[in-house]
């Protein structure tokens, strides 16, 4: 199966060069590029793609652009998913992009870019209805909900990977192959993750990853 894919980067060289990338892969197809939210609806609605990648940042005050053409597309076409890059962990920016629901979102930070499997990945994890989000996008959401006592405290390192390549939508089995661990030990600690956190345990990958987020969004965005 092909992934069909719209790019948007109001930077031509980012824009040309994360294209260019893309179109070696197999299985992805680039079908048209956006410099800007109006060019980027525009392209949606002629090509109705499977995904989009776009940059939070985009004309005119280059500030949530990227935002609010992700929630618009994923209100107005729910079956293309949209992955949003950002520069910086913006967690404010990250808790606005889900607010409405984790479904078919990622949010990943630029220099992810250059892992290229993890970028088609989380293109292909929104494309069907997943939800893909940068491990230092999770800890800073986590820590900041926590404030001096941040749940990912009481969380031990091997806990906090397991947590970080959850986010990303990896399944158990692709967890213990990244962490070289055994699918036993995975589950184990996902188990003791989750009651640290106070969350149910899910087995869908999307399901855990949007239970992670309304654990989040619960406290709402504070500092």
């Amino acid at each position: 199966m092909v992934l069909r894919v719209v790019l948007a980067d109001d930077n031509y060289l980012v824009r040309q060069g994360l294209s260019a990338l893309l179109t070696e892969a197999d299985g992805i197809d680039v079908v048209a590029t956006a410099e800007d939210p109006s060019s980027l609806m525009r392209a949606v609605g002629d090509h109705t793609p499977d995904a989009v990648l776009t940059d939070i940042r985009m004309p005119p005050t280059h500030t949530n652009e990227g935002i609010v053409a992700a929630k618009r597309i994923r209100a107005e076409h729910a079956d293309i998913g949209v992955v949003v890059l950002s520069q910086y962990v913006e967690e404010d920016y990250a808790f606005a992009l889900l607010a409405d629901g984790a479904s078919g979102m990622g949010y990943l930070l630029k220099e992810r870019v250059s892992d290229f499997e993890e970028l088609v990945h989380a293109l292909s994890e929104v494309a069907r209805g997943g939800s893909v989000l940068d491990p230092m996008v999770v800890e800073a959401l986590l820590a900041r909900r926590g404030g001096g006592d941040a749940p990912l405290l009481g969380l031990t390192e091997r806990e906090r990977e397991v947590l970080h390549e959850m986010a990303t939508g990896r399944n158990n089995a692709a967890i213990a192959k990244k962490l070289f661990m055994s699918d036993r030990a995975v589950e184990k600690h996902i188990g003791s993750l989750f009651h640290k956190l106070g969350l149910a345990e899910e087995q869908q990958v999307s399901r855990r990853v949007m239970a992670v987020l309304a654990y989040l969004e619960a406290s709402g965005p504070r500092r």
